[in-house]
C-alpha cells in the first residue's frame, strides 16, 4: 500500500529547525525499514511530503509512523495521510520498494 504524507509546520520554521536533524534521523530509519521512499521539504519551507510504502491492510502502520516523528512528537508539525492508489508508473514505484515489507 503506497501513501503519501503531507507534513505541515505548525510553528515558525525557527521553532522548526531545531528538531530537523532528529526528523530526519527518523526518516532514515523508516527508509532502512523499507517504509520510506521518498522525502524532502516543500519551497518556501512551510512543510515537506513523504511518500510511504507499508504492506497491504495496515493503515495503524501510517498511524504509527506519524505518531513516531520527532515533528508529532514535539507538535512542531502535523501529518494528513493520504492512502494512494498509483496506476500510471505504478511498475516503476515497485520496483523502487525495499524487500523490507
Amino acid at each position: 500500500m503506497f501513501a503519501i504524507a503531507i507534513i505541515r509546520y505548525r510553528r515558525p520554521f525557527e521553532d522548526v529547525a531545531p528538531i530537523i536533524d532528529d526528523h530526519r534521523a527518523y526518516l532514515r530509519l523508516m527508509q532502512q525499514q523499507g517504509y520510506l521512499i521518498a522525502s524532502g521539504p516543500f519551497s518556501p519551507r512551510h512543510g515537506g511530503a513523504l511518500l510511504l510504502h507499508v504492506p497491504d491492510g495496515s493503515p495503524q502502520l501510517l498511524d504509527r509512523i506519524r505518531d513516531d516523528d520527532p515533528f508529532t512528537k514535539t507538535n512542531v508539525a502535523q501529518y494528513e495521510i493520504l492512502v494512494w492508489l498509483p496506476n500510471i508508473g505504478l511498475e516503476k514505484l515497485q520496483s523502487l520498494v525495499s524487500t523490507v515489507v
